[in-house]
């Protein structure tokens, strides 16, 4: 059997791109790879990216000289978690509440794990998990 070693990319869709990459750029400290008007690529460490679509644009796929991206969307809000170190948690806190984004949630995993749940500005769950939230983490 071929293997899968990990997951690249994650695609969100955002209703105002520019407002959500800012998201994503200063609250949360990510490192822009590009931006278009359709399109924002964000560093999202260890070789994972963050793909942020303007909702609706890609509904028709996009052809270009070497190929073919086939069409995708999405609607309504998705989850997803950013891996962070145990130790950094409190400051995690700390600083989502400096930039006025409401905790959610504030999950303590049986395995020792913790998670903080929020809200993007296109209402997405995002979740900051610290090992020991699964088996393989």
């Amino acid at each position: 059997m071929p293997s899968i070693t990990r997951v690249l990319e994650t695609a969100l869709y955002a209703d105002d791109l520019p407002r959500t990459l800012a998201f994503y750029r200063d609250v949360l400290g990510l490192s822009v790879m590009s931006a278009g008007p359709r399109l924002a690529s964000l560093d999202a460490g260890q070789g994972s990216v963050l793909l942020l679509f303007q909702r609706g644009a890609t509904a028709d796929g996009l052809r270009f000289d070497s190929g073919w991206i086939p069409p995708h969307d999405g609607s309504g809000p998705a989850h997803f978690a950013f891996a962070i170190p145990a130790g950094e948690f409190d400051d995690w806190a700390s600083r989502l509440e400096s930039n006025g984004v409401p905790i959610e949630s504030r999950v303590p995993w049986s395995a020792g794990g913790r998670s903080l749940y929020f809200r993007d500005p296109d209402g997405h769950s995002v979740e900051l998990a610290t090992p020991g939230v699964w088996p393989n983490y």
